[in-house]
């Protein structure tokens, strides 16, 4: 256990963290972007998705070797980072830490894909049936369901539709990100920082409106 330090002393890297830099985002260390992120801010996260991005994207492929996954493993990456940001610490640097959630994502991919090539393999040529000749719902998932329904609706309507216009593009019709980015008249980073707004809310629908589950 770390000796604890007389309350006098003051480091000069402690007196750094306290001391907010000045200019524009983007000319920001990354530790002092990581300090206003634990705290939830989405515009430094921005900086940190941007700077990073294609960095990280090729880390993820060299182990997916497909750029689908890929892509869909980045921003998973940068969704945890976002979501989890407290738990860096400053025991490493934000740069290596954010490896490390991708390392660990694409490591449970891979684990995800490796279990179902199993089920496959176990299950044989047989055709998968069901005694149910419906899908059904109860009562109280139909009512959760609708409800995420609604609040669904209701982020969507705070994203450009642009950004809507290209989740629709990226995940109903399967287009790549330099199609969506030709057809949007916009970047391809600008498209997957657009991608990465829609999935986040998405997903902050699903966190919050579990179906199914008493709340």
């Amino acid at each position: 256990m770390p000796r604890p330090r007389p309350p006098t002393t003051d480091s000069g890297a402690q007196r750094r963290r306290r001391e907010e830099p000045k200019g524009p985002l983007s000319t920001w260390s990354d530790e002092a972007l990581f300090e206003q992120l634990c705290r939830g801010s989405e515009p430094h996260f921005n900086v940190i998705y941007e700077r990073y991005f294609q960095r990280l994207y090729a880390f993820v492929y060299l182990r997916a070797r497909n750029h689908a996954d890929a892509e869909e493993l980045t921003q998973e990456t940068f969704t945890v980072v976002f979501r989890s940001a407290d738990g860096w610490g400053g025991r490493a640097s934000p740069l290596a830490w954010i490896y490390g959630v991708a390392k660990n994502t694409v490591s449970n991919h891979m684990r995800r894909l490796r279990m179902s090539r199993e089920r496959l393999e176990q299950a044989g040529p047989s055709p998968l049936v069901t005694n149910s000749p419906t899908w059904s719902f109860t009562p109280e998932e139909q009512l959760d369901l609708s409800r995420a329904t609604d609040e669904m609706e209701h982020r969507l309507s705070d994203v450009a539709p642009w950004q809507a216009e290209a989740f629709s593009m990226r995940h109903g019709e399967n287009l790549s990100i330099v199609e969506i980015a030709r057809r949007t008249g916009r970047s391809n980073d600008a498209v997957r920082s657009g991608l990465y707004r829609v999935k986040k809310l998405l997903m902050e629908v699903g966190d919050d409106m579990p179906i199914g589950r008493s709340r």
